[in-house]
């Protein structure tokens, strides 16, 4: 390990401990921008950008979760236990609050909703991964999901990819090392993850992840590799778990849908998956879409055995397709809808963010009207 980074990250530990979270901020942005091997680096402005070397940052220590919080008045001695996960917000105060958390050594920030409505038990959680160039606050701006959340009473996590990690801030979907269980950015997401789970009453059996282009990407990795953690997955304008392994395969992946062998090479159990794509989008191709539909049919335990379809208009004009495959109890296994002549965007999303089409439908609404429907059936941990 380099000495400077591991003398920094002991710093952000240590001033962690004590409750002064900003200095350990500080020191942990110091540790991951001076004492990293930043490796070389390819740049194309259309599509996710991998740091080099970036396995060689994975590192197994046990996870902390930083809130901001007021510093305890004394500092914990060795004897003294680890200090318990934060509790629930109080009911009645809605909370729009900066986080940072650390899993083997890789730091993430995000932001966390925390409606005000009254709690009856455990609530619902929907995990929302930003696409390229995004952050949290113009995430949850253009997809208006903090205000389906204050009105249906569920939480809203939103982790935050680093210009460290990817020079276009874009999730890695498209590395191997970031796309299994157990390492790389899935991990560090599902830790997180769990991490709120734990700390804010949220109902196990209802965790949701969705996400806009490579945040989509990578939600449908997450879906299938942590089937026992996500009830169910929404891929907007994304693209399959698998569809590259490499840079010049994510470009052709994008251009022009995945291979076949990147369809096959799909494998784990699937999930619920509602998938949005616009047939005109010139940014990842909307074959990408319909790959993303056969692969969660191909691996859901149910069959589907009746597919519902038809057309439809939003009330801005937007024309689009909609198809229902329904299993045996009746239950959506996967929906598509596909929208005509929309480009690269979320689907009925606010002007006020970024990468939006406000002429919907309202994927955001569609999703959550899908994810409630479903909660997390028993399986069997892929390791």
């Amino acid at each position: 390990m380099n000495p400077l980074f591991e003398r920094l990250m002991r710093k952000a530990t240590r001033l962690t401990q004590v409750g002064q979270l900003q200095e350990a901020t500080r020191a942990i942005q110091r540790a991951l921008g001076g004492a990293a091997d930043e490796g070389t680096r390819a740049t194309d402005r259309t599509t996710a950008t991998p740091a080099a070397n970036d396995d060689a940052r994975v590192i197994d220590v046990e996870a902390r979760f930083v809130e901001p919080a007021t510093a305890p008045a004394t500092a914990p001695t060795p004897e003294t236990p680890p200090a318990p996960p934060p509790p629930a917000r109080e009911a009645g105060v809605e909370q729009w609050s900066d986080g940072l958390f650390a899993h083997q050594h890789r730091p993430i920030a995000y932001k966390l909703f925390v409606p005000g409505t009254q709690a009856v038990g455990p609530r619902p959680l929907v995990v929302m991964l930003h696409g390229c160039t995004q952050n949290p606050d113009d995430f949850a701006a253009g997809t208006r999901m903090n205000q389906l959340a204050r009105e249906n009473g569920f939480l809203v996590l939103y982790p935050a990819q680093t210009q460290h990690a990817n020079s276009s801030k874009c999730w890695n979907w498209f590395k191997s090392q970031h796309q299994q269980r157990g390492r790389g950015e899935p991990a560090l997401l599902a830790a997180l993850t769990q991490s709120v789970i734990d700390a804010h009453d949220v109902d196990p059996d209802r965790v949701y992840v969705a996400g806009l282009s490579a945040g989509g990407a990578m939600a449908d990795i997450l879906g299938r590799s942590y089937p026992d953690l996500f009830a169910a997955v929404g891929v907007h304008s994304g693209l399959p778990s698998g569809a590259a392994s490499d840079l010049m395969s994510a470009l052709a992946a994008m251009k022009s849908g995945p291979s076949a062998a990147a369809s096959n090479a799909t494998a784990g159990p699937g999930v619920p998956t509602i998938v949005f794509h616009g047939d005109a989008d010139g940014t990842v191709h909307a074959r990408n879409g319909e790959a993303v539909v056969q692969a969660a049919l191909a691996a859901q335990d149910r069959a589907a055995t009746q597919v519902q379809a038809s057309d439809g208009r939003s009330l801005q004009g937007r024309a689009y397709t909609r198809r229902v495959h329904v299993d045996a109890h009746g239950l959506a296994a996967v929906e598509q809808w596909l929208l005509h002549g929309a480009g690269h965007a979320w689907s009925g999303g606010s002007a006020r963010g970024s990468y939006t089409d406000p002429s919907g439908p309202d994927a955001s609404a569609e999703m959550l009207r899908f994810f409630l429907s479903h909660r997390k059936v028993a399986v069997a941990a892929t390791h």
